[in-house]
């Protein structure tokens, strides 16, 4: 059933890509019925398969491919409800053919960590990192947006994927609610895994640990211009990457180097 599920969230998802960039060449930027149904109808079929692919009977399955089917699966969950509410139906021109890539990557390629059995507080503070990671992913995909946006204004450009974006102002208010939530999802993650692990400073762990606690740094560093220094543009970009980059070599770092190098 799992392979079902998948297929069918890749189908469905690559459908409602077309028919997104079907409406942007008829020059129709507003996200219709049609549209919300088919990607809410992806997004569940890709929870039904992102389930299968985590559990099973040996236990929980943490290999790379499975967790960024997670985080696609994470990601399009909060802008899609957040898309009721906000203009940002756009951004699913890129995440909707990245879930299906990382849908089919995870269902066709083997494990490559055996599943494990882990008590709930672990499987807790699991689920808080991976949100914190998914809303930061977010953020680090807004920033390119904002920074792409600012550009084509710059140079009076007015291309077609313009003409779907919201204005500047509200771009840059997303990124900052969603570097908000991810810092205190971070913060959480940090806390539990201090609190729930008996050694939390281990070899396997302590690459992540490490660069997450920058990461904190760095969001909490952006956090503390833009209140304080009015921080936006470039230089918000700037350090939202810069803290999403440490993110990236703490968590999929050690996930390569752990499960392909260190075998």
């Amino acid at each position: 059933m799992t392979s079902f599920f998948a297929g069918s969230a890749i189908v469905v998802y690559l459908f409602a890509f077309g028919y997104q960039v079907s409406q942007l060449r008829k020059h129709s930027n507003a996200p219709t019925a049609a549209f919300q149904l088919a990607s809410a109808l992806a997004i569940v079929l890709h929870g039904a398969a992102t389930y299968g692919l985590l559990f099973n009977a040996a236990g929980l399955d943490l290999s790379l491919l499975k967790i960024c089917a997670l985080i696609s699966l994470v990601i399009n969950v909060v802008l899609f409800f957040s898309g009721l509410k906000k203009p940002i139906h756009s951004l699913f021109l890129f995440l909707f053919p990245i879930s299906a890539l990382s849908l089919f990557a995870a269902t066709t390629t083997p494990s490559t960590k055996a599943a494990v059995v882990i008590p709930p507080t672990i499987e807790a503070h699991v689920l808080i990192s991976i949100l914190a990671y998914s809303t930061l992913a977010i953020a680090a995909l807004q920033a390119l947006l904002i920074g792409y946006q600012n550009w084509q204004l710059k140079h009076k450009h007015q291309n077609l994927l313009m003409r779907t974006f919201p204005p500047l102002q509200s771009m840059e208010a997303l990124l900052f609610e969603l570097v908000w939530a991810g810092e205190i999802l971070l913060t959480m993650s940090l806390v539990s895994g201090f609190l729930f692990y008996e050694n939390f400073f281990t070899q396997q762990l302590l690459h992540k640990v490490v660069f997450s606690m920058v990461a904190w740094v760095f969001y909490g560093c952006l956090l503390w211009g833009r209140h304080f220094q009015g921080w936006r543009g470039n230089t918000a970009i700037r350090w939202t990457w810069a803290g999403f980059i440490a993110i990236l070599l703490g968590y999929i770092g050690s996930k390569v180097a752990l499960e392909f190098l260190l075998v």
